[in-house]
């Protein structure tokens, strides 16, 4: 009997400790989710301190874009009142020298206005016999003829004279002062490729010719009325470095200063 009541004692003892260490369990369980909140906590703490900083950082930055960004607006602003100041004087250097057209329409010339003044030309020098001097009178007549046209802003009329003589005389004394012209009698009027062709021709048939590095200098600025922008600086370079020191060059060089400020003001 004594046997059968020890373990029912014993049995009952362990029922009675078991809600302890249950509830010793169950604390545990709790300290456990207690501490897994208070670091979740802390990570949440850092993460909106971060959060913050990056925010604080966000403004810093965006001021320095804005005032980047004013700074970029005053440096177009100053290259455009260059390049416009620049422009207009490149427009007064870079004028044909003809008049305006008979009919009183003055062409609208985006890279020189046409002044007032009459142009120089230049005679040339005819050498051989008394025959061949002779015979050259006849094509001077016919030069001076168109020459006369185009000083009196007669263009289209100076244009078909022009291609007349040159026809007439391909190889004449006058055959490049004559193909210059005609390059200028269409220049002024904007009809800038025909303009190029001409002054084209006379840079490859008369590449020593006193008119050539005007002619070359034409060929950049008809590309420039073309919007060729490439073509003109590469053109404008070309007479920089091919005829240093001329007044077309400087022109061009100018005419290249003004081309790269308008690009800034992009």
């Amino acid at each position: 009997m004594r046997a059968f009541i020890v373990p029912i004692a014993f049995a009952a003892a362990f029922m009675a400790a078991a809600p302890a260490w249950a509830q010793r369990a169950s604390l545990a369980d709790r300290v456990a989710v207690l501490e897994q909140r208070a670091a979740d906590n802390r990570g949440n703490v850092d993460l909106l301190n971060q959060v913050t900083e990056l925010r604080r950082e966000v403004q810093t930055l965006r001021s320095q874009v804005e005032e980047l960004q004013h700074q970029n607006e005053q440096l177009k602003s100053t290259a455009r009142s260059q390049y416009l100041d620049l422009d207009g004087r490149l427009n007064r250097l870079e004028g044909t020298g003809l008049p305006p057209p008979a009919d009183g329409a003055v062409p609208v010339d985006p890279v020189g206005a046409a002044p007032a003044a009459v142009p120089a030309d230049t005679v040339p020098t005819v050498h051989g016999d008394a025959g061949l001097i002779a015979n050259a009178a006849g094509e001077r007549g016919a030069y001076e003829t168109a020459f006369d046209a185009l000083k009196a802003g007669n263009y289209a009329e100076s244009a078909q004279l022009f291609q007349d003589f040159l026809r007439v005389y391909p190889e004449g004394v006058y055959a490049p002062n004559a193909r210059y012209w005609l390059g200028e009698s269409y220049y002024v009027t904007q009809n800038y490729e025909l303009a190029r062709e001409q002054f084209q021709a006379l840079v490859t048939r008369y590449p020593t010719h006193d008119k050539t590095p005007g002619a070359l200098l034409k060929i950049g600025l008809s590309q420039y009325g073309l919007r060729d922008l490439d073509g003109a600086e590469a053109t404008l370079s070309q007479v920089s470095a091919q005829f240093p020191g001329t007044d077309a060059a400087r022109t061009a060089e100018d005419r290249l200063h003004a081309i790269q400020l308008a690009r800034v003001t992009r």
